[in-house]
């Protein structure tokens, strides 16, 4: 199976491998760096930090599914990829999509938890319900994406095996099947919308319940103090589920393969790249950790 073509030369080229290697670098280190500190610093146990980690692991994972095959398309002009290894890299991209998207809304139930239920919060968020939390996000991942995969690993391709995009993704192996692929594409849309409104439905509910109780505080000061906990989670939010509800959208008139494109690079690169830096320098526990990890 080939990958899409890149058709920049020269020094553009250059630059655009030099970067994304850059970033991908970044994403490595800095998430690395979030783990070893919440795991080396006691006062980060805490259930918040321990999903904060498992969402540094997903991005490492997420990021390393699509990077090192685009940066070997941009540097190498390698576009090759067996066919095990096609739908392989679609089965994990789309199962660590859906981890992310999960974590991110136990996050914001653990927020609605210690803002609206504050003297409950250690009995709530004890260490078996995060548990559970984690282990279900992740069998929730595997068990949600592997019956599409299946199917369409399964369905014959007549078209010439060149992938219209820099990774296997689901939307441009359908467009090489041969025969009607309206049902898979129901099912890809039933279980995208799954995952990510349903999991956007229990973050809003989440936010909407925080707001509520904010306004009730009386002093502007503490009011601003009490949402700026929630800032940097609201930022990843953002930024995963506004690419990623188009592209849901997008499938029931088709694929729209630039946008397309625009939307993994976002959630695959840009989003992991800056999950350490929301976290670090909009949290003051966070920094002060990190420095006494280098001190040490």
């Amino acid at each position: 199976i080939l990958l899409a073509e890149f058709h920049y030369y020269g020094s553009l080229r250059i630059t655009i491998f030099f970067l994304l290697l850059v970033s991908y670098l970044i994403t490595l280190i800095g998430n690395i760096l979030i783990i070893t500190t919440i795991l080396g610093n006691r006062t980060l146990h805490t259930p918040m930090y321990f999903f904060l980690s498992n969402l540094s692991i997903v991005e490492i994972f997420v990021t390393s599914t699509v990077t090192p095959k685009f940066l070997s398309i941009i540097g190498f002009g390698n576009r090759e990829i067996s066919h095990w290894g096609c739908y392989f890299q679609c089965y994990f991209y789309f199962v660590l999509a859906s981890v992310d998207f999960l974590l991110l809304a136990v996050m914001a139930f653990d927020r609605y938890v210690a803002i609206c239920q504050p003297l409950n919060y250690v009995t709530v968020m004890n260490n078996r319900l995060c548990i559970f939390f984690t282990v279900f996000s992740w069998l929730f991942g595997f068990v949600d994406t592997l019956p599409t995969t299946i199917i369409t690993y399964n369905i014959p391709i007549c078209r010439p095996k060149v992938i219209d995009h820099f990774f296997c993704d689901i939307g441009p192996i359908l467009k090489l099947a041969c025969g009607d692929t309206s049902l898979i594409k129901l099912l890809i849309l039933i279980a995208s919308s799954l995952t990510v409104l349903g999991s956007l439905v229990c973050i809003a509910i989440s936010y909407t319940l925080i707001i509520i109780v904010i306004f009730n505080i009386k002093s502007g000061g503490q009011r601003w103090k009490t949402f700026s906990t929630c800032s940097s989670h609201l930022i990843l939010v953002f930024i995963f589920y506004s690419g990623s509800i188009l592209m849901c959208l997008r499938s029931v008139k088709g694929f729209i393969f630039d946008f397309n494109r625009l939307a993994v690079v976002l959630n695959t690169i840009i989003a992991p790249m800056l999950n350490p830096f929301i976290y670090t320098l909009r949290n003051r526990q966070v920094k002060q950790a990190i420095k006494g990890y280098f001190n040490r």
